[in-house]
């Protein structure tokens, strides 16, 4: 009797045992499938995004910050975005420099990054958290990502009341070890041509106040960026012709990428 007592007993060990290892598995497949999340997520944070909002106006997003590029068309414009910690400012023209839309964002632990032309603008009472003066040759880090400002201006006669050289900045951002290069308005200067090791270049092309489609080209095709994308392509004659300059570059050299993002709705 005593041994059948102890035969049941070491049965109910068993299933009781079995039992309690059966309840464990679903925890290890949810943690492993946390971790995979979280390597996706990684994954996420270390791609820029690129995000045009219209003419000159975009938003390079990269992990937890967001920088805005020549902010304009009002506050609403950017409701879908988190606050700026970067603003990247090209020049004093209204297409770049909007007082309205930057007093309307919420700037308060944002760094705005200026020529000297732009920053005599802003108003004393615009609620920045620090606001950097960047001439042409000068260069900041910031959330460990650089800012070089480079020249922007005209070369042709006529053209030359619209962009003097050393008022506008250009810029060259490094950004996880990625060089992206914003134009500002200018012509196919020779600072622009003279680029190296360029991945993204955002290239203007617009008359009368910038260059033709075709200079854009010439100059594309010489500093050689991975990619390209054309902005601030609407003159006074309406837009330039995007789908020309494609098939311009990718006749000189097909290995540089063409990208068009929708500027204007």
């Amino acid at each position: 009797m005593r041994n059948t007592y102890l035969l049941l007993l070491t049965l109910c060990v068993v299933v009781l045992s079995c039992k309690t290892e059966t309840k464990k598995q679903p925890i290890k497949a949810m943690t492993t499938s946390t971790k995979d999340l979280v390597a996706q997520q990684s994954t996420q944070d270390d791609t820029l995004l690129i995000h045009p909002v219209s003419h000159a106006t975009m938003v390079l997003s990269y992990g937890d910050d967001d920088i805005y590029v020549d902010p304009t068309g009002g506050a609403d414009a950017f409701k879908s975005f988190s606050s700026p910690e970067i603003v990247l400012i090209t020049d004093i023209h209204g297409d770049h420099l909007n007082i309205e839309t930057l007093q309307g964002l919420d700037l308060t632990n944002a760094t705005v990054i200026a020529p000297k032309a732009v920053v005599d603008k802003f108003p004393k009472d615009l609620k920045v958290e620090k606001t950097v003066t960047l001439n042409n040759g000068d260069s900041i880090t910031l959330n460990g990502h650089t800012f070089e400002a480079i020249p922007m201006y005209n070369l042709r006669e006529e053209a030359l009341k619209y962009h003097p050289k050393g008022r506008g900045n250009g810029y060259v951002l490094t950004i996880n070890d990625e060089r992206i290069y914003i134009s500002g308005d200018t012509e196919d200067i020779p600072e622009m041509r003279n680029l190296k090791a360029i991945d993204k270049a955002f290239v203007c092309m617009n008359l009368p106040y910038t260059m033709t489609v075709e200079s854009a080209v010439g100059a594309v095709l010489e500093f050689k960026p991975k990619q390209v994308y054309p902005y601030h392509y609407r003159g006074t004659d309406g837009l330039s012709d995007i789908e020309l300059f494609k098939t311009l570059v990718n006749q000189g050299d097909e290995s540089i990428e063409v990208v068009q993002l929708e500027w204007y709705k």
